[in-house]
């Protein structure tokens, strides 16, 4: 399992003009064919582009919410 967690992406504010390089570490980070676990405090549009970044190459994709747990984005592994 592969946690990436947003907030480490930058110092104190995420910026759009650097989302491109926040989708290639996340790319990076999580690998081809792995279950991937997105945490951290970070603006809504980050995770979602990095959601839509990451299918296609993450097994799984959750989201962990300090409030809910874990909630499942997407999964593709076989039944």
């Amino acid at each position: 399992m592969i946690i990436i967690d947003l907030s480490a992406f930058f110092p104190e504010t995420a910026r759009l003009s650097e989302l491109d390089s926040y989708m290639e570490k996340a790319r990076e980070m999580a690998g081809e064919g792995n279950e991937v676990v997105l945490t951290g405090a970070a603006p809504v549009w980050l995770y979602l582009k990095t959601a839509h970044a990451l299918h296609g190459k993450a097994r799984k994709l959750i989201y962990r919410s300090p409030v809910a747990g874990d909630v499942v984005i997407f999964d593709h592994s076989p039944c």
